[in-house]
């Protein structure tokens, strides 16, 4: 369980990981609208009032509660020469006892796509979940045709594991997802996706 009193910052070579803030609602709302072609195909429908400052204000007290209760982290991606507002990942549901997995779900702004990025995130979030979280089990998922997604996850070693058949409603329709899992012992090699 993460400390109430904790705050959770990882560093990495071109950013700062934290939880989301109140202050954070400009630049969120205005990166999610100029993303909002980019990521429609790869996520949930977006409800009537997504960018709305109450929606947020509700994300961050979510935040709070779950960093709090040690059941997410949800980190925003800030580079740290700008303070600009990459995109986002989050560890959810925890699981502890036998368990000791989470699960990776992320989004990365249009702007910022393809200049690493987000595998810098991934490497550091993995690293801080296996360490400091004592989480044994990474998973996640994404469509089988992303292959942006799919290609980051395989290089900060999470391995294919199969296919789930209508695992999520994306854009409106019940999709099947590739998933995916990073093991803090992993033995198995490398696997194929098939």
């Amino acid at each position: 369980m993460f400390s109430r009193t904790k705050k959770v910052r990882i560093e990495t070579e071109r950013m700062t990981l934290r939880p989301p803030q109140h202050a954070d609602y400009a630049a969120w709302s205005h990166l999610r609208e100029v993303s909002r072609a980019f990521l429609t195909p790869w996520e949930p429908t977006w409800a009537h009032d997504h960018l709305s400052r109450k929606n947020f204000t509700n994300r961050v007290y979510w935040a709070n509660r779950s960093v709090a209760q040690g059941s997410a982290l949800p980190l925003f991606l800030l580079r740290r020469r700008d303070a600009a507002l990459l995109g986002a990942i989050t560890l959810d549901n925890i699981r502890r006892g036998p368990a000791q997995a989470a699960t990776t779900g992320y989004w990365i702004g249009a702007p910022f796509a393809r200049h690493g990025y987000m595998r810098e995130a991934l490497v550091a979030v993995v690293h801080y979940a296996f360490t400091e979280l004592d989480i044994s089990r990474l998973e996640a998922g994404c469509l089988p045709e992303n292959a942006a997604s799919r290609g980051v996850l395989e290089k900060v070693g999470y391995k294919y594991e199969g296919v789930a058949q209508s695992y999520l409603q994306i854009n409106g329709r019940w999709r099947n997802h590739v998933l995916y899992a990073n093991l803090r012992s992993d033995r198995r090699g490398k696997t194929e996706a098939g």
